[in-house]
């Protein structure tokens, strides 16, 4: 004979949960297929090194970074290409798992969903084309910012919006020192 009030109660957060979780990861895919085709855009419109000026501090450029940003590693011999393609899995991995556990939230699942959709974005680069595929310059003369991608843009929005969520976090305060009340 089985115990009913052992038994497991359905709650109506389940269906929830997998609705915003979803529509997270939707917003995820998003970025990914955004970025893709705004790389395809420009792979299939300019030559490598090739630049269009589009106003006086913004080029459409087409670069190759096998380094992560400001081309960090970029000169080492191809070890970084997974070194990268590991590390962003694992960091998107870890970021799905604080996007169930945030669920109710808006601004941390909305950051974390820009993070995984921006590094994939990317990791699809650095799988078909041995290198990230950046094409937004901005510059003041001849001083310039490294050229970016939308994957780019996505993970600062997301890294940005953490930093933001970590500051309006409420500060509790506990003392744990029972020697020192104060």
């Amino acid at each position: 004979m089985r115990d009913s009030a052992a038994a497991p109660q359905a709650t109506g957060s389940a269906p929830a949960l997998t609705r915003r979780f979803f529509g997270w990861l939707e917003l995820a895919a998003l970025v990914i297929v955004l970025d893709q085709l705004t790389k395809w855009l420009v792979l299939s419109q300019l030559d490598f090194g090739e630049a269009i000026p589009v106003t006086g501090f913004f080029q459409l450029v087409l670069v190759f970074n096998p380094g992560a940003a400001f081309s960090f590693l970029a000169d080492h011999s191809g070890w970084q290409r997974w070194f990268f393609v590991i590390l962003a899995l694992g960091v998107s991995g870890w970021l799905l798992a604080l996007l169930r556990h945030h669920h109710r939230e808006t601004l941390l699942p909305l950051a974390f969903s820009l993070l995984i959709g921006g590094a994939l974005g990317n990791v699809i680069d650095r799988l078909v084309h041995g290198a990230v595929v950046d094409f937004l310059y901005f510059h003041v003369g001849r001083y310039g910012w490294p050229a970016f991608n939308l994957a780019d843009s996505a993970i600062t929005v997301g890294v940005a919006l953490m930093l933001w969520a970590q500051f309006r976090a409420p500060r509790t305060t506990s003392n744990t020192n029972p020697e020192n009340p104060s």
